[in-house]
């Protein structure tokens, strides 16, 4: 098998403290080899081993590819307007997400997959080299279904979100929409899932309705997620905590014993900075979270009525500016913290044995990715897939 190394590094992030120092295991002056899509060595450029070809760097800086967990990347249709109105005063609500509905149900296969190939693309021109995809904009079996193959044909991280909102045929009967969703849809989209999501939040799914669709994905051997906390207090959080969740998202309006609940749970907080800048919301307090020991994770919930971005790096800076995170807490809670609310390890870092998904920034140094906002800082993105 080839070998190809990757010298003339200005500085390395791995996330693999005992290579580098800091939580980012930073080294400078670095480089690393891979071999057959795997890291198989990383230190000071001084040292770096043989290998079949060479890369050099020119003194960039290079970072795990960026995993973004929290993605509804199956839809069609356009809710510009409905942004725009948002912009002019009126409030947002989670009834948009019908609009989207109708539309998905109406496309054919073909439309929704070129859709998805063409923000799959963004994302990775854009430094992501992991993401999941959730399904939700169908609402029933085949369409729910269907989202879902169309999905794993893209990420093995793929999220049945039967329960995103009740669809209009279901009006006045939410709980016969539940016994569908963790019934006859579940069991149809079971093949097609690694994961289990209920949008437990006022106007979607209250708590027990949640917890009856999130048990029966787990009983059905799906990993558990969960919505949680976007609008206004509730449930959501407790929820994810109750059940051993692999993440609570959203999280902006947070109690103490939430703060508390997700630090002793190990739930990882998804931070989605995305969607309060498209919703004029109040954005959650990273910093709070962090002092108090809970992971935090960025993603971007890249959808088309409430954060129409797939940019990865746009989120960083959100944090950094809006939510009072670090520079390195920033980039390490967007590639480290996205593998942990997906329950990786091969990915969000760069050490022995990881995939070798990189990204080459064209600066010397991460924090340019909050400092530069907006401008395209991607020079380059190695893919072990």
């Amino acid at each position: 098998m080839s070998t190809t190394a990757l010298t003339g590094i200005g500085l390395l992030v791995t996330n693999d403290p005992s290579l580098g120092s800091g939580p980012l295991g930073e080294i400078p002056d670095a480089a690393l080899v891979v071999e057959w899509e795997r890291v198989v060595w990383v230190g000071p450029s001084s040292r770096v081993p043989d290998a079949d070809q060479r890369v050099d760097a020119g003194g960039r800086c290079v970072l795990p590819g960026f995993v973004d967990s929290h993605a509804h990347l199956v839809f069609a249709g356009d809710r510009s307007a409905e942004f725009a109105a948002r912009m002019a005063g009126e409030s947002y609500a989670a009834g948009g997400i019908r609009t989207t509905v109708a539309a998905t149900r109406s496309s054919a296969d073909e439309q929704l997959s070129a859709n998805i190939a063409r923000l799959v693309g963004e994302m990775r021109r854009q430094g992501t080299t992991t993401f999941e995809i959730k399904s939700g904009y169908g609402l029933t079996v085949n369409d729910e279904k269907r989202s879902l193959a169309l999905a794993k044909e893209f990420t093995e991280e793929t999220t049945f979100l039967g329960a995103h909102v009740i669809p209009e045929e279901f009006t006045g009967r939410s709980d016969d929409y539940v016994e569908l969703v963790a019934g006859r849809m579940l069991e149809a989209c079971r093949p097609y899932a690694r994961w289990v999501d209920v949008f437990c939040e006022r106007g979607a799914f209250d708590a027990d309705q949640s917890r009856a669709v999130l048990a029966a994905g787990a009983a059905a051997g799906l990993g558990v997620r969960v919505h949680a906390n976007q609008l206004g207090p509730g449930p959501g959080v407790q929820l994810a905590c109750e059940l051993g969740a692999a993440s609570a998202d959203h999280c902006t309006h947070l109690t103490d014993a939430d703060v508390t609940a997700l630090a002793d749970s190990g739930v990882v907080a998804t931070l989605l900075p995305g969607a309060e800048f498209s919703t004029r919301s109040s954005y959650p307090d990273a910093r709070r979270l962090l002092d108090a020991g809970v992971t935090v994770a960025l993603a971007t919930d890249c959808n088309p009525g409430s954060s129409y971005t797939s940019s990865i790096p746009f989120c960083i800076a959100l944090a950094v500016r809006e939510m009072r995170m670090t520079p390195a807490e920033a980039v390490w809670a967007a590639t480290a913290g996205g593998a942990r609310a997906l329950r990786r390890q091969d990915v969000g870092v760069l050490n022995l044995g990881s995939r070798a998904d990189l990204v080459i920034l064209a600066t010397p140094h991460y924090v340019h990715l909050a400092y530069r906002p907006g401008v395209p800082l991607v020079a380059d993105v190695w893919m072990s897939r």
